[in-house]
């Protein structure tokens, strides 16, 4: 083609575009700028690929077979039957299976080495350890900001993939190491403990990053217009958490065992090499994956309606405007019904005439979305901030969790732990009955439960909000079984001889608390999952995921912050399990469980639309459809 056929097409195009935008009178002069400029940037890049001598990949394809919204390794517009599916999907789920197994075979274990090689107080070894799982899920933040913003959702996963696998090698070493460990009745020094953090903190940059983007990308693979697709995209998600399920119960069982038979620098090191082993199958797959564009940080979409909102205060003070005054960009299909909550944030969407504009990247005047947003992009995050109620009511449940992979490892180390003749239990192999509930609890509520509901009741189940509730009342009678443990633990070592290492008490005493609270992770975390998914706008799926995480994160926080102010208050929390009251703690988790399950109620009842309700359901139906 020619430049100057190039040149006539351009025209061509230019005034097919006058023609469109003469002819509505509803029309959006943003629309038909975009338009225009998406038109552009397509002519510019046609010139590019026919002056080099390319021919597109999707010349000669059939249009049924192209992935509307993906592009290939080179690209082009993704060829169905070339890219995504279940072939490239696979190698997603390995990647995430490796680094469950690293992740978890550190922290399930790594209270005992802390207390045990590195000789710090119990409950400093407990903080280790939460901090780090918070440090990891908070970072998922981050993970999905640099996705979404610069590097994309392949790029980040395979980075940081590879800062978990040098993280994991640096540990390894340093339990290797003779100087990077206290000898023995010796305190560690700052150096020592210095080097433990750099590497756990790695490892937690290489798990948030890897965890942000690691289930996005494996649903990339699968096209949702495509019926077919869609349906295995369901599938995927099932196989994903089984796989989650797997990587846990291979590193509390298998991994654990070499920790503490075999040593944990070997442990560390297969780690270490599964991992880079991941990265290299992940890699393998980079000309069968689809890439999907990225639309922006759903962040910096909310930092500016906030600060649009906040630019413009004035006008909402006046009194509520109509939705015909405020802002709109988006096609009429697209769009989501304005609401009357949350007015102050309509102001984002007043229009202020010049002073909203910049010059755009055509040249042309465009609104600034820092100062004007349209009311669209304002519903998204009245939608984000009707979930923080409930959000903020999950939190406490995951500290009662962190307990199972801090203090009650502790416990089991006091306890006897012999099965058949000899052989013993590792203390973190405990957390095997953890998982176990989550999976049997799963597969009883699919197999049998729902089947029956949806004969007895004609429901699918419990909602999302039921389930929640459901994992947070077991969560409270986990802690209350634990407290009854406990003391009965406590009463036997007052009984027993000081220098006795392991207590004539059975560890098989703590199964039940590892039962409640693993059947209440099983119904907390889908329900969790389902909610923020389900409530969030279309365009910020990724980051109700990040919401989801982080409730994980400051769990994991709180507890940190809860057992140090617990022993700085009183005596309940010594240097030694076996000279603590860790029941009054475990007690004081249930009633700040009860209480927090109250306030949960409140929350979910204001976050169930009121049967009947003319002003709630249409609206929320209608945000529903478009996201």
């Amino acid at each position: 083609m020619a430049r100057s056929s190039i040149e006539q097409a351009r025209a061509s195009n230019l005034l097919l575009l006058l023609a469109l935008y003469s002819s509505s009178p509803r029309g959006s002069i943003h629309q038909h700028l975009s338009l225009l400029g998406s038109t552009t940037s397509y002519s510019i890049n046609m010139e590019e690929k026919m002056e080099t001598g390319a021919r597109p990949s999707w010349i000669g394809a059939g249009n049924g077979n192209l992935v509307h919204d993906a592009v290939d390794y080179h690209g082009c517009p993704a060829d169905r039957s070339r890219t995504g599916s279940w072939v490239a999907a696979a190698l997603v789920l390995g990647i995430e299976l490796c680094e469950r197994l690293a992740t978890m075979g550190i922290a399930v274990n790594l209270v005992t080495y802390l207390t045990d090689t590195m000789h710090l107080p119990s409950a400093e070894s407990a903080n280790v350890v939460t901090d780090f799982m918070g440090t990891s899920f908070l970072l998922c933040l981050l993970g999905g900001f640099l996705a979404d913003s610069f590097l994309g959702r392949f790029l980040t996963i395979a980075i940081f993939a590879l800062l978990q696998a040098l993280g994991t090698g640096l540990l390894a070493v340093s339990t290797t190491v003779r100087q990077l460990r206290p000898g023995p009745g010796e305190a560690a020094t700052g150096l020592q403990m210095g080097v433990l953090y750099a590497c756990l903190y790695l490892i937690a940059l290489g798990t948030g990053g890897l965890k942000s983007s690691v289930s996005g990308f494996g649903t990339d693979q699968f096209d949702e217009r495509d019926d077919q697709e869609r349906a295995a995209m369901g599938h995927f998600f099932n196989r994903f958490f089984f796989f989650i399920s797997l990587g846990t119960l291979m590193a509390v069982t298998v991994l654990v065992y070499v920790q503490d038979h075999v040593g944990r620098s070997w442990a560390y090191g297969i780690c270490s090499a599964c991992m880079l082993l991941a990265v290299a199958v992940f890699l393998s797959g980079t000309r069968r994956y689809r890439y999907k564009r990225s639309a922006g940080s759903p962040i910096v979409h909310i930092l500016q309606v906030l600060v649009a909102a906040a630019r413009k205060r004035g006008p909402i003070k006046r009194g509520p405007l109509a939705a015909a005054a405020l802002y709109e960009d988006r096609q009429e299909d697209e769009r989501i019904p304005h609401t009357a909550q949350f007015l102050c944030l309509d102001a984002a969407a007043v229009m202020a005439g010049e002073e909203d504009n910049e010059i755009g990247t055509v040249g042309r005047q465009a609104p600034n979305p820092w100062k004007l947003c349209s009311v669209s992009r304002v519903e998204e995050v009245k939608m984000v901030a009707r979930l923080m109620p409930v959000w903020a009511t999950t939190i406490l449940f995951w500290t009662i969790y962190a307990q199972m992979i801090t203090f009650s490892v502790e416990q089991a180390t006091t306890m006897d732990r012999r099965m058949v003749g000899s052989f013993e239990i590792p203390a973190a192999s405990l957390t095997v009955f953890f998982v176990g509930a989550i999976m049997l609890t799963l597969a009883l509520y699919d197999r049998i439960f729902i089947p029956l509901c949806r004969i007895l009741t004609g429901r699918q189940g419990f909602t999302s909000l039921e389930k929640i509730g459901i994992g947070l009342a077991l969560s409270i009678a986990g802690m209350a079984a634990a407290a009854v443990c406990e003391k009965k633990r406590l009463a036997v070592a007052a009984a027993a001889s000081t220098d006795t290492a392991v207590l004539p008490i059975s560890v098989f005493m703590l199964i039940p608390q590892f039962l409640l609270v693993g059947a209440g992770e099983a119904f907390i975390y889908t329900g969790q999952l389902d909610f923020f998914i389900t409530r969030s706008p279309k365009g910020m799926k990724t980051m109700s995921t990040g919401l989801f995480l982080a409730t994980l994160s400051l769990g994991f926080f709180l507890s940190s912050a809860l057992v140090s102010l617990v022993k700085g208050a009183t005596t309940w929390l010594g240097d030694t399990i076996n000279h603590s009251r860790l029941d009054y703690f475990y007690w004081l988790l249930a009633v700040l469980g009860a209480v927090n399950l109250a306030a949960y109620l409140l929350c979910a009842m204001w976050a169930t639309p009121a049967a009947g309700s003319s002003k709630a359901d249409p609206a929320a139906t209608a945000a529903d459809e478009k996201c």
